[in-house]
Order: C-alpha cells, then sequence, then structure tokens
C-alpha cells in the first residue's frame, strides 16, 4: 500500500471526491463472515433479547473503526444493531456516514466520531462522543470491535503503529469483547508485543488476472484478550 495511506491528507483529498468505495470485500460479504461467527452470533442473539426481554440485557455495543465511505455500518443496523460508534481519521468520512445512514433509514440512529485508530482511548474518551448520547470521561467499552483494511493503512506508519492501534482497541474492549479485522496480509499481527489471541477466521481468494496466477487470499483475523484478562 501507498506510504501516504497513513497520512490524514491523503484521506481528506480522497474523500473530498469519493462518496463510495468497499476495501477488499463488499460490505455482504464482510457481515457473512461475521454472522459465521459463534461470537458475533451470540451478540446477535443478546442484541434481540435486550429489545424483548424483561429486565433486557444491555445492548451489545459495536466500534467500527476507520468507516470511510464504506456502507458496512448501513447493514450492521439493517442487522439490528444500533449501538454503533463509527469513527474515522477524517472529518469528511464522518458527514458522508451520517448522509449514508439518513438516506438508507431516513434518520441517523448511530454514533459518528472523528477519531485516530492508534490513539482511540484518548479520542473517544472526550464527553459526548458515545453511539448512546451518554457523557463518559472514560473510554467506552465495546463488545465488538471491527475494521475493515483499515489496519492496513495504520501499518504504512510499520509495526510501532500497528501495535499501538492493538493497545488503544486493547482498551476499548469489554472483557469478553473481541476484534474482527479484515486485511490483505497473511502476517498482519506477527508482532511481537501483541496483546490480543489471534485467530484466521475467514480467507476471501482475491481476483487472478490469468488462470496460471497464483492463489492469493485477504484474511480476516478474531482478536481476543487472553484468558487471564477476559
Amino acid at each position: 500500500m501507498p506510504a501516504d495511506f497513513d497520512k490524514q491528507d491523503y484521506w481528506h483529498t480522497r474523500f473530498t471526491n469519493e462518496t463510495r468505495f468497499e476495501w477488499l470485500a463488499t460490505s455482504d460479504e464482510f457481515m457473512r463472515i461475521l454472522e459465521a461467527d459463534t461470537d458475533f452470533c451470540k451478540l446477535r442473539q443478546r442484541n434481540h433479547h435486550s429489545a424483548s426481554s424483561f429486565p433486557p440485557p444491555p445492548p451489545p455495543r459495536i466500534l467500527h473503526i476507520g468507516f470511510g465511505t464504506s456502507d458496512l455500518q448501513n447493514h450492521l443496523r439493517a442487522a439490528g444493531f444500533e449501538h454503533v460508534l463509527n469513527v474515522d481519521y477524517e472529518p469528511l468520512a464522518v458527514e458522508r456516514g451520517r448522509s449514508h445512514e439518513q438516506e438508507r433509514f431516513g434518520d441517523v440512529r448511530m454514533g459518528y466520531a472523528v477519531a485516530d485508530a492508534t490513539r482511540l482511548d484518548v479520542d473517544l474518551g472526550r464527553p459526548g462522543q458515545t453511539a448512546t448520547g451518554e457523557v463518559e470521561t472514560q473510554p467506552p467499552k465495546f463488545d465488538l470491535v471491527i475494521d475493515k483494511s483499515t489496519v492496513d493503512a495504520v501499518s504504512c506508519g510499520g509495526d510501532e503503529a500497528v501495535l499501538r492501534m492493538c493497545r488503544a482497541v486493547r482498551k476499548c474492549l469489554a472483557p469478553s469483547g473481541f476484534w474482527i479485522s479484515l486485511s490483505y496480509s497473511g502476517s498482519r499481527f506477527d508482532i511481537e508485543g501483541l496483546p490480543f489471541r489471534c485467530e484466521v477466521i475467514a480467507r476471501i481468494p482475491t481476483m487472478k488476472l490469468r488462470e496460471t496466477d497464483p492463489d492469493v487470499y485477504h484474511h480476516c483475523y478474531k482478536l481476543k484478550l487472553g484468558d487471564d484478562e477476559s
């Protein structure tokens, strides 16, 4: 990936003209990966009970990092999740995200905020930046964190930048929470000091230009806290 993918100027210029784009996989493909995951299925079940049980369990909270001009957040809302906080490095993405949700549903119920993926614990600790509107002085805790190639953009700043993102996500995760990350790299999280247990839960084949081209895959990772931390 070009080195400037980790620079805000690049995204400001790009989002000035770009209205919709999906990285590595469509939102439908990504949702199918989520729906095949047992932890995500438990969140869906809990979300259903929060609307139909009394007293209701707290609804799942989802953090969507680097949503850009994707429509993934609308797929999450269509699946019944409304306690979603969508964050991006670039303010233009926040404007577009709200506009896309309004266009799809006729209103805006999800949260949107400008935040740096490598300092989420700082940026999301500011009052008034939660999906549900509560005033919080500490970083909110999320049951699920998702990113679709945002970690690849961050990786342009080197392994230390990826580690900063991992540490920031860790501080935002609920004890039983998990992070689903889609990357073009099969070794994205092979980093010393990674504060998670990591597994590949899906591989997406890339398009071949010729039949003789080698098989190349994008990798979808699930990251969770260690058993002694959850």
